[in-house]
C-alpha cells in the first residue's frame, strides 16, 4: 500500500516509476491483512512521525477516497474504559491526540456511551467522530491506476535480489522468469515484512544502519451466529505490543475481533482457532453479551515491528543517504499500523527527499 503510493507520488511529479513486485498480485501481505480502519491519530507520541503522517494521511485519504470513489465511511469510534481505573488513560490519550492535531475527540460518561452504543459495558468512553473504515483493495488498485495514468509501471514475479551504486547510478538484479538488470537514479525499498532482508542485499549498505526486525503476530476471529449490535468501532485501551482486541466492522457489515499479539520468529499467516478462547474475556469486559461459540478463525496479519516485547513502540523510519551513506537509496522499516492512513503521507515524505539539490535532483 505505501509503496504504490509512494510510486503514485513520484510518477505525478514527472519521474519514470517502475515498481518491482515479488508477487504476482499487488497487496498480498501486510496491506491485505489488517483492520481496514482509518485511524485518527490519537496513540502516537507528539512529534513522532506516526502522529504527523497518519493526522496528515487521514485528511488526505479521506479526500482521495472521495476523488477516487474508493469505498469508505465515517463511522467513528469509541475507546471503552473497561473500568473505572482506565478513566484517566483515557484522558491521556485524548490529550496526546489534541496535541498531535487532533481535535474532534470528546470524552463521554458512562451514561453518555449508553445512549449511544446500549449493548456496551464500560465506565466512560472516548469518542473519535473521525476513525473511519475503508476498502483497502480498492484503495490499492486506486492508488496503482493513478500511478499508471502517470507513467508508472507495475511489474510482477520479479524480486529484487541485490543492487549496487555506481557512477551512472544503481544497478539493480532482479529475479522472476526472466532475470534481467535494471538501472535507476533512486531506489526506494519499501518492502514491508522484508525491507531489512532486501537491504542487506544491497552493496555498500552498513549493516549497522539496517534495524533489527521483530514480528507480531496478530489474530482475527469474526462474529457467527450472532450480529454485533454496535454502530462504531469499540476499542480497548491499548495494551502492550498493540491496540487490544477491538471490534470493527467492514462495509459488509461484517464484525470481526482482533487482533491480538502473538511474537513469533517467522511468518506464518495460520490462525488457531484454540486462540478464541481468550479473545472471549478480553470481549466480554466491554461486550458482556457476546454469546459461546460465536467467534471463528477468521485471518492473520503480521505487524514488522522495530522493537520486541516489552519495550517502548518504535516511530516509523525512514533513511535517506544522509543515515546509510548509499547515494539513491531511501529505506522505509517498521511501516505498521497506521500505515494504511499514513500511506499517502509518507509518500510525500520519500518524493520530498528525492529532489534536494545533493542527491541530484530530479534524477528518475
Amino acid at each position: 500500500m505505501v509503496g504504490l503510493a509512494v510510486a503514485r507520488a513520484l510518477a505525478r511529479r514527472g519521474l519514470e516509476v517502475l515498481v518491482l513486485e515479488a508477487s504476482d498480485v499487488i497487496g498480498n501481505g501486510i496491506s491485505s491483512r489488517n483492520s481496514e480502519v482509518v485511524h485518527a491519530g490519537l496513540y502516537y507520541p507528539v512529534g513522532s512521525l506516526k502522529a504527523r503522517s497518519c493526522v496528515a494521511g487521514k485528511r488526505a485519504l479521506y479526500a482521495f477516497c472521495r476523488d477516487w470513489g474508493v469505498p469508505v465511511r465515517r463511522i467513528g469510534k469509541l475507546v471503552v474504559a473497561a473500568a473505572p481505573d482506565q478513566l484517566a488513560v483515557l484522558e491521556q490519550i485524548r490529550a496526546r491526540g489534541a496535541a498531535c492535531g487532533v481535535s474532534d475527540l470528546k470524552l463521554l460518561t458512562k451514561q453518555d456511551v449508553q445512549i449511544l452504543e446500549p449493548a456496551l459495558a464500560c465506565s466512560g468512553a472516548l469518542l473519535s467522530p473521525s476513525t473511519g473504515i475503508i476498502d483497502s483493495h480498492a484503495f490499492m488498485l486506486a492508488l496503482q491506476g493513478d500511478a499508471e495514468d502517470h507513467g508508472a509501471a507495475v511489474v510482477f514475479r520479479s524480486p529484487v535480489l541485490g543492487g549496487a551504486w555506481t557512477r551512472d547510478g544503481f544497478v539493480i538484479r532482479v529475479g522472476g522468469e526472466q532475470p534481467s538488470e535494471i538501472g535507476c537514479g533512486w531506489l526506494i525499498n519499501c518492502a514491508g515484512l522484508t525491507a531489512p532482508v532486501l537491504a542487506q542485499t544491497l552493496d555498500g549498505v552498513p549493516s549497522a544502519s539496517i534495524p533489527r526486525q521483530y514480528i507480531a503476530k496478530g489474530n482475527y476471529f469474526v462474529l457467527t451466529g450472532q450480529m454485533a449490535p454496535f454502530s462504531r468501532l469499540i476499542y480497548p485501551v491499548p495494551e502492550p505490543g498493540g491496540l487490544g482486541v477491538h471490534l470493527t466492522l467492514d462495509l459488509g457489515g461484517q464484525a470481526k475481533f482482533g487482533p491480538d499479539v502473538e511474537w513469533v520468529d517467522r511468518i506464518d499467516y495460520r490462525v488457531d482457532p484454540g486462540r478464541g478462547r481468550r479473545f472471549y474475556a478480553a470481549i466480554r469486559q466491554y461486550w458482556p453479551g457476546l454469546q459461546d461459540g460465536s467467534l471463528a478463525p477468521g485471518y492473520a496479519g503480521i505487524r514488522p515491528k522495530l522493537v520486541g516485547p516489552g519495550e517502548p513502540a518504535a516511530d516509523f523510519l525512514i533513511q535517506d543517504p544522509s543515515a546509510h551513506g548509499v547515494p539513491g537509496l531511501i529505506n522505509l522499516y517498521g511501516i505498521e499500523s497506521p500505515g494504511l492512513t499514513a500511506a499517502l503521507s509518507l509518500a510525500d515524505s520519500v518524493a520530498d527527499l528525492c529532489f534536494p539539490a545533493e542527491y541530484g535532483a530530479g534524477a528518475a
